[in-house]
């Protein structure tokens, strides 16, 4: 089977978990796993910030930032496709007790001035701006990203309104392998950075948040309590540190996949809507007399694993456990499908 239905679903390399057996390991509750703290100060120095602490997922980050920017009534402002919003359960409401602000921005991506107008006055029966949150790449908006030149006026902004900025960063090694930007580029516009391991880095599992010292001490706290204080873990966190050493190039093979089937997908008669396709994500709107279920039926039953996205689409995402062989393949079965499809 083709598993084209997230970057989640890859399986360590055999490099990969040779490096985890030789691992050091401690408990880091306790702080006392090596490979853990060298994990921590490594991701850390490479966006130029002062602290990190490795969670089991980037949910739980996504989290811990909010909860370390904000307090009862106060609000995040973010796009209405973030993951914060769409895929984190209501945590934000759950964990922080705030409220959410949503824009609907251009496939997940917002401006400085749409921030600008969402910003509360501060009367009193209304919630308190205290956060923006950008996510990059953008799941839910196709792999869409931002450019440092669209991220720095809303960075400015939050400075000059006294607003808390996060990155939601879970993907953004595909994005820095297009751009060419380097992480510590990242690090002076953002108060902190989540980042996932687990994704098309491709390590079992792992997030990173990275701040300053004060917010990560304060972020072990929060970790906690939330259940995410882990033991041995330092087998989990050198898969990640073997990631960072040989999987961030590749991570253009899985971008330009994802091109190469857009391009298929966009001359497909089944294909209502094609988003732009940036990184390693390709979401697609079928036509209105073909139904979601159905396509992923037929998918599988052409060896093809994918996803409903919600509104009729599907989602397919490109890994490491994917090949050239596999891409090939699907791109031969996609306009054999317009025979299931027609239109009578």
């Amino acid at each position: 089977m083709i598993n084209l239905i997230s970057d989640t679903v890859t399986k360590p390399t055999p490099g990969m978990l040779a490096y985890m057996m030789k691992a050091e390991v401690g408990d880091d509750v306790f702080r006392e796993d090596p490979s853990v703290n060298a994990l921590q100060e490594r991701v850390a120095d490479m966006f130029g910030m002062e602290d990190s602490i490795f969670c089991p997922s980037g949910t739980m980050t996504n989290q811990i930032a909010i909860k370390l920017h904000t307090k009862a009534l106060d609000e995040v402002i973010c796009d209405i496709d973030s993951h914060i919003y769409q895929s984190e359960v209501g945590g934000y409401a759950f964990n922080s007790g705030i409220a959410i602000t949503l824009i609907h921005g251009q496939n997940g991506k917002i401006t400085s001035d749409q921030v600008q107008q969402n910003i509360k006055p501060g009367f009193d029966w209304q919630p308190i701006s205290r956060l923006v949150v950008l996510e990059n790449s953008c799941n839910k908006g196709g792999g869409s990203f931002y450019a440092l030149d669209e991220i720095k006026p809303i960075s400015e902004l939050c400075r000059q309104k006294s607003l808390r900025i996060h990155m939601d960063g879970a993907r953004l090694f595909n994005v820095l392998v297009e751009t060419g930007e380097k992480p510590k580029d990242y690090g002076k516009y953002f108060d902190t950075i989540s980042i996932c391991m687990s994704k098309g880095l491709g390590a079992p599992i792992g997030s990173l948040l990275i701040g300053n010292k004060d917010q990560i001490k304060e972020a072990r706290r929060f970790r906690k309590v939330m259940g995410g204080g882990m033991r041995q873990v330092g087998y989990l966190a050198a898969a990640c540190d073997y990631a960072l050493d040989h999987h961030i190039e590749r991570l253009k093979l899985d971008n330009d996949r994802a091109k190469k089937i857009g391009a298929v997908l966009s001359e497909m008669p089944y294909v209502k809507l094609l988003k732009p396709v940036h990184t390693n994500i390709v979401i697609f709107e079928l036509m209105d007399h073909i139904k979601d279920h159905e396509f992923i039926s037929i998918l599988k039953n052409h060896n093809i694993l994918a996803v409903p996205f919600g509104g009729n689409t599907i989602r397919f995402v490109l890994h490491l456990d994917v090949t050239d062989n596999m891409i090939n393949q699907v791109c031969d079965i996609l306009p054999r499908l317009n025979t299931f499809f027609k239109n009578d």
